[in-house]
Order: C-alpha cells, then structure tokens, then sequence
C-alpha cells in the first residue's frame, strides 16, 4: 500500500454555527467541488468510505451525485477516531482493485442539532455502564477523568494546555475559513475562562460546527494525470488497545497510554518516514489534552513528555512541530477531525494560510481517547 494512492482533491462547505442546507445537501455540496478540485467527473466515481456516523449512506449520496456503478463502500466508527481510517479504506481499495476512484466525507450539522448525550439514558452501553451512572454524561467529562491524572502524575498545568488552544488559535486567525478567525485568545481569557468539566474550561473544548468535508483517492499513477498536485498516503493505520474503553481508558495499566501508541507502532513500521522526518502535524483536538496525548504516543517525546514539548511556541510556525495549521476542531471547525485531513493536503500543496517551510510530509491523527487511525502524507 505504501504510496500506492493519493488525495487528489479537498474540498468544504462553509463552515457556520447554523447552516440552513441538510446533511445531505452539504455532503453532496462538498464532494461535488473536491471532484472538481481533482478534475474528476462524479460518473468516474465508484467507491465510497465514511463514518458510521455519518447520517447520509453512500446510496443517496451516489444518487445525487449521479455516479455509475460502485464497486467498494464501506465505513469506519468511533467518531472522532475514524477520519484517516476512512481515507486509509479507500487506499486499500484502490491498491487492490476494488475501485478506482473514491470519495470520503464527513457532513454534520452539530452546531445546530442536538447533542448526542442529551438522551443520555438511552445510549447507555457496557462500558458506559461505569461511568453515566455516576455523572460522566459528556465527552468532556470522560477526558476531563484522564486530564486530571495526567497533570498529577507528569506535574503538566493548565499552563500546558493553554499553549494548545493558543496554538491553534492563532494558526486560525490567519485562515479566513475558520469560525474563530476574528477571534484572538490571550492566555489571560484562557485563565479565566469558565469550566465545562474541571480541568476542562471552554478553551479546551471544540467547536459546535455545522458544515461537511470531502476527499478525492485515486492509484498513483492516475493521479499524475489529475488538476492538482498529489499527496500521496505514504502509510495508513488503525489502533484499538487491548483491554480499552473508549473515552474511559481507566482500568488499563497505564490509562495514559491510549489508542495512538497502537497506532503509531503500526503506522511506524509500514514507514519510511518516521518522527523526526514528519514537518507538520494535524492532530485531533476535540480537546486540548488529547495533543498532548498524541505527541506521545506518536513518537514525537517520549512518555508523559507531551506538555513541556508544547513549551516555548512548539506547536506554532516556526516551531518545533507546528499543529493543527487550519485552527483544528478548537478554532477552525469541528467536523469529527476530517479538517485536518483537507489541511494536511493544503500543507503538502503550499497553499495552507499557515504553511510550514519545507513541508513535504504531514501526520494526520484520529482521536486519541477512541479506537483511533492515523495517515501520513508525503508530497
């Protein structure tokens, strides 16, 4: 697989609090223009990869998009974790044959629909059995447990996480895209912002987005023939630990050391490239710790090392490993971190509002707190 594929074609929606147009329509909106962004004709179109989430199957998606008959579609879960594993279902497919030319996306309307958990009894599943029962309703709550153990044991502070949002924050102040692009943060108003789940204040949260995402894969060899410059997906991988819960990685032997360490080890050893070599990083930020999380586990520090790398505008331009170049799921928008995939490509393109000199390979990240998948691409 390795090399054997490229993303030859990005597009989005506008990203807004509140967009009028259905899932459906953005969906289609947004794979109608990376289509185009590729040079490709939707009736070329016959594989298909998304999330399990996702509310729009690619029979109504293959409909409105008028393509002929498709030969792969499959799909990914866990939410956040799926995104690089949808696009790395697509490589498989064309590496094998399956299809030709295929197509990822992500369409949510979270900003203006409901939240998942607000139903909460109903959803309650084994593993949440443990832990809804006792007040850990959100997201926010489950990683604000992990927070928690991961300031006290590594001796990291608020401080650490502030340097995330304000990374990100600036990196969306230059992308006139992002939702929060007029928006400056100082460390001031991160300090003294209001908690959403102690640790966690509002700084360390996403975006509530409406908006939709999309790809475009082909074989290697076809895309030297398509508009725009390849980025190749140099490796792929997956990563569910033994014994993991997801979100609540809490009865584990080290619940610090989450699904990226199992998806780093496989995605290192299908690689030519490894930490050292990767410019630029799009890391799944849903909320600020899982960086920092991820910077372990992907080999870029070592264990419980990830807050004092973030020391010093690391993760800004110009720094030790600049992240999140579109203002991620903290500043862009939060469309289940497929945003980051488009970034990533835009890194490699040199068309990113915050390009990383000499950026010829881009890690891209699912979420840590999740059975997660992660991509790296190489101009």
């Amino acid at each position: 697989m390795k090399d054997a594929a490229a993303i030859v074609g990005i597009a989005e929606t506008p990203f807004a609090r509140t967009l009028e147009a259905s899932e459906k329509s953005l969906a289609v909106q947004a794979i109608l223009a990376a289509l185009d962004d590729a040079g490709i004709e939707p009736a070329e179109v016959d594989g298909f990869a998304s999330y399990t989430l996702e509310s729009t199957d690619e029979v109504e998606i293959a409909k409105n998009l008028g393509v002929g008959d498709a030969t792969f579609f499959a799909q990914v879960g866990y939410g956040g974790g799926a995104g690089p594993g949808c696009v790395g279902l697509l490589a498989m497919a064309i590496a094998t044959g399956r299809c030709r030319v295929g197509v990822a996306w992500r369409s949510r309307k979270r900003g203006s629909g409901g939240r998942p958990w607000a139903g909460a009894a109903p959803q309650v599943t084994a593993s949440a059995s443990w832990t809804r029962p006792w007040g850990l309703l959100r997201p926010v709550d489950e990683i604000a447990m992990l927070t928690r153990r991961y300031l006290y044991e590594v001796g990291a502070t608020r401080d650490h996480l502030a340097n995330v949002a304000l990374a990100v924050r600036k990196m969306a102040n230059r992308n006139p895209r992002a939702l929060m692009h007029d928006e400056p943060l100082t460390r001031e108003q991160y300090m003294s912002a209001r908690w959403i789940s102690e640790p966690l204040c509002l700084y360390d949260n996403c975006l509530e987005t409406d908006g939709a995402l999309a790809c475009v894969v082909v074989s290697a060899e076809r895309a030297r023939d398509c508009r725009q410059a390849p980025a190749y997906l140099h490796a792929v991988a997956q990563g569910l630990p033994r014994q993991s819960h997801a979100m609540v990685n809490y009865w584990c032997d080290d619940p610090l050391r989450g699904p990226s360490w199992v998806c780093a080890e496989q995605l290192y050893r299908d690689s030519d490239i490894r930490p050292e070599d990767i410019r630029v990083a799009q890391i799944y930020d849903a909320f600020t710790p899982l960086v920092l999380f991820s910077l372990e586990g992907y080999g870029f520090c070592g264990r419980g090392e990830g807050a004092a790398f973030s020391e010093g505008g690391a993760l800004e331009v110009g720094g030790r490993l600049p992240i999140n170049t579109s203002g991620g799921g903290l500043s862009e928008a939060y469309v289940h971190g497929f945003n980051l995939i488009n970034e990533g490509v835009r890194q490699l393109r040199g068309t990113s509002s915050n390009p990383v000199a000499g950026a010829d390979t881009c890690l891209v990240t699912g979420g840590d707190g999740v059975p997660t998948s992660a991509l790296i691409l190489r101009s």
